[in-house]
């Protein structure tokens, strides 16, 4: 069996062995052995056999709870291993050999409290795409050239096969409407808060939401190609490639450990004196870690509740402050994601209002963003919506359709200049933002400008992300047109911006940042879950998508910027306060086992000094519970 073989079954050993259900059990064990020993301490007699009434119930304790225990220190020798863990069940062991078994449940009780706190607090791995699957249907409704409607298996639709949606059910394909008049909520998988309406001719994507009414589709890809299924497809490999972070603890214990047990050892030896061995170890324990570090995290999981931040797993309040790179979202996360249609400059032989009548009926078809926009000044100047008797929007097509008896066409800049450059020439010049081109009957109509309006305090924040936060990078990231994001990244300061980035290529973008430095990426949508889960730390913004959240390790529900910074803050004044009871606390232990060493300390001693460092320690923690000075930079601005 080669080396690697040998390592993983090692791995699965150690992993049933810290299994949470297995730490669960123990927990509970350990909670009674020592509830019952203190019971019989009070209420039995003194002695049974050779052993003390009331360390019974914690001797049947070592057995249920202390070999696994020893398992995995077993395990941690063999793959050379050494952490906080495994000097605390080298104590665990010290103790048992003292007969100081009350000292060796609690290293037991605080070895497996703190796993359980963590399991419980950790998002599991595959919640996120437990979530995507819940969203899709099990079975879908084909309609044959009878007319009737038979239900299908997902994988048995066939690209042009005539689906039927129902009602408030999922689309299980991408596609095209044919038949009926409705609306559908894609805001799940675009992160545009829009619900888009459908007439035949318009598209439909795998995974939208239908409304009130029944749509025909034609099915243009089979489900498992369909634009949901690439997206579970990317979440399944990013969680699979999910980068290993070794926790602090672990990082300090690492080399405290084996430096603290080769000390004892030392010791032991030039003295000749067991009991001085003992002595060292039991002052080692390295309690500040496996205590002082889950109080200080939930302390700082507690701070972020109070500000209204979710905190899903804990490890990225410690990762948080290691960031070097920021890469954000664009639409929702930099933005308010709500555009504003700002100027209707009409064609020398068209009428605004006409142009934008014309246009709103349209767009009520359209599931782009800036569609909410054209239908919001339509119904401030108060236009009727005409009749569309045909609609179309094809990606790199733009929209097009027939409206009151006019062919409309909403297309862009670039797309004119190379099919039409005499209606390109009749455009005004080009400005920073974000625009769109209508020809009406075949003749150049208007251009619509509109603004994504930046969050107010998104300037101050990434200017402030470098000097106050010390990140070395600024990226801008989205699956929006490059003008948008140029005008974005130009009014906040960003000199880093991709545009037109599908899910797949974000991920493969953070996965390559995040390989050079520690990254940080903050989105809103479910395109970028798959982002989120590979990043060093993923913070969903808003709560508009339970996968999103289930891809981030933090959750801000009230999207607002300046509640990130105070995420940072709080995150930067834990690993402040945790590396001082750690390095604390371990060099008042160091200072200890120098006492010990020296004969100055016995075992039974150097326990209850332990004892007063882990008291130090954990008060130390749980200041930052009871701090209310923990303020953002920046501050929330009003929009005007």
């Amino acid at each position: 069996m080669t080396d690697h073989a040998i390592d993983r079954v090692l791995v699965r050993i150690d992993d049933a062995l810290s299994a949470p259900a297995l730490n669960r059990a123990i927990l509970a064990v350990t909670l009674i052995a020592m509830a019952g020993h203190f019971v019989l301490m009070w209420g039995a007699p003194e002695q049974i056999g050779a052993y003390r009434t009331a360390d019974i119930p914690l001797l049947i304790l070592f057995v249920l709870g202390g070999l696994p225990i020893l398992g995995q220190l077993a395990i941690k020798l063999l793959r050379r291993e050494m952490g906080a863990d495994f000097l605390a069940a080298i104590s665990f062991v010290t103790g048992i050999v003292l007969d100081e078994y009350l000292a060796a449940s609690l290293i037991i009780l605080m070895l497996t409290g703190g796993q359980v706190l963590e399991s419980f607090a950790m998002r599991k791995a595959s919640s996120a795409l437990n979530a995507l699957a819940r969203r899709m249907p099990s079975v879908a409704h084909r309609k044959n050239a009878d007319g009737e409607i038979a239900d299908i298996a997902l994988d048995d639709i066939a690209i042009n096969d005539l689906i039927a949606v129902f009602p408030h059910e999922t689309a299980p394909v991408d596609g095209t409407v044919v038949d009926g008049h409705g609306t559908m909520d894609e805001s799940y998988l675009t992160g545009e808060p829009y619900v888009v309406s459908k007439a035949p001719g318009t598209a439909v994507l795998s995974g939208a939401i239908n409304g009130e009414a029944v749509l025909i589709i034609r099915a243009e890809k089979r489900a498992r190609d369909s634009r949901y299924a690439q997206i579970m497809n990317v979440m399944a490999e990013a969680e699979q490639k999910r980068p290993h972070i070794r926790r602090l603890g672990d990082q300090i214990g690492a080399w405290f450990a084996p430096a603290a047990l080769l000390f004892a050892i030392i010791v032991g030896y030039l003295s000749g004196d067991s009991s001085r061995f003992l002595a060292v170890l039991v002052v080692a324990t390295p309690c500040p870690l496996l205590i002082a570090i889950p109080i200080t995290v939930m302390s700082a999981i507690s701070v972020a509740a109070r500000r209204g931040i979710v905190i899903r797993d804990p490890t990225v309040l410690e990762r948080l402050p290691t960031c070097q790179t920021a890469i954000f979202d664009k639409t929702g996360t930099l933005t308010y994601g709500r555009p504003e249609l700002v100027d209707v400059l009409a064609g020398p032989d068209f009428d605004a209002d006409l142009v934008l009548r014309l246009t709103a009926g349209l767009e009520r078809y359209s599931k782009h963003p800036l569609a909410s926009a054209v239908l919001k000044e339509a119904r401030l100047r108060n236009l009727p919506l005409d009749e569309v008797s045909h609609a179309s929007e094809k990606p790199g097509q733009g929209l097009s359709g027939q409206v009151d008896g006019h062919d409309v066409v909403v297309t862009h800049r670039n797309k004119l200049v190379k099919s039409d450059p005499d209606i390109a020439a009749l455009l005004p010049e080009t400005t920073a933002g974000l625009e769109c081109v209508l020809l009406i009957d075949g003749q150049y109509g208007a251009t619509f400008r509109f603004r994504d309006t930046p969050r107010a305090e998104g300037e101050n924040f990434v200017g402030h992300l470098g000097a106050i936060h010390h990140f070395k990078k600024v990226m801008l990231l989205s699956g929006d047109r490059e003008s948008e994001v140029s005008y974005l990244s130009d009014l906040l300061g960003i000199r880093d911006s991709l545009a037109s980035q599908s899910p797949e290529q974000k991920v493969a973008i953070v996965r390559a940042e995040a390989a050079k430095a520690p990254t940080l990426f903050m989105g809103d949508g479910i395109n970028d879950a798959p982002a989120l889960a590979v990043a060093t730390v993923g913070i969903a913004f808003g709560k508009e998508s339970a996968v999103t959240a289930d891809a981030a390790g933090a959750v801000i529900p009230e999207a607002s910027l300046v509640t990130v910074d105070e995420l940072l803050h709080i995150s930067m004044a834990m690993r402040r306060i945790l590396l001082q009871s750690v390095i604390g606390g371990m060099v008042l232990s160091i200072l200890a086992m120098g006492f010990a060493a020296a004969d100055y300390i016995t075992p039974v001693a150097g326990a209850l000094l332990q004892e007063g460092i882990d008291v130090i320690a954990i008060l130390n923690a749980l200041r930052l519970a009871i701090r209310h000075d923990i303020d953002a930079d920046i501050v929330e601005e009003t929009r005007f």
